[in-house]
């Protein structure tokens, strides 16, 4: 009978598992600065939140700020605008949903449910047409809202499609008041 060393067995088991332990470890080191270049820039996270100034904004003016690279538009809008925007029937739209990232998913596009309550006068929201992603027009269109040159998409005074190829009404971006004129973007 022949007997097997069991300490010559167990010294080259810890061996093997030294060596794939140390290989997997240089691996992940080697592979790090392909995996961390894919992360943003400096100058896109500086942009990830953005606080815009709206007292210089008279009532019936547009302003646009960039957001992420994206330009966003902020409507002071009359009363007018508001009731008209109020006034539509959702089973008229052709988006239903708010698009609202401060709402919940799949609430219904209301003027409500696309402005914070209580300031329903300014209107925040992303300024890419749904198309193709160009930028509309402010004031234009059939519904005196935002019209898409490019391919004749309008939206109304709530930035919701009601005409033209467009699938979507215009994104409402994360914000929130931080006092009763200031907003903080993102």
């Amino acid at each position: 009978m022949s007997t097997i060393d069991t300490t010559e067995t167990g010294r080259r088991d810890f061996l093997y598992i030294g060596t794939a332990a140390v290989g997997g470890v240089g691996t992940v080191f080697s592979l790090w600065p392909f995996v961390d270049q894919m992360n943003p820039d400096a100058s896109v996270l500086a942009l990830s939140a953005v606080e815009v100034d709206l007292s210089p904004v008279a009532e019936g003016q547009s302003i646009v700020i960039n957001w992420r690279g994206n330009p966003v538009i902020i409507r002071h809008r009359t009363a007018r605008e508001i009731e008209e925007a109020k006034a539509v029937p959702i089973d008229d739209l052709k988006d239903p949903d708010a698009r609202n990232a401060n709402v919940k998913d799949g609430e219904q596009a209301t003027d409500a449910n696309r402005v914070v309550g209580g300031k329903e006068q300014f209107l925040v929201m992303l300024g890419v047409c749904t198309h193709l992603g160009c930028v509309p027009i402010g004031d234009a269109g059939d519904y005196n809202g935002w019209f898409c040159p490019c391919h004749g998409s309008h939206y109304d005074t709530a930035g919701r499609i009601r005409l033209g190829p467009a699938p979507e009404n215009l994104p409402v971006p994360p914000y929130k008041y931080l006092s009763d004129t200031k907003i903080r973007i993102g």
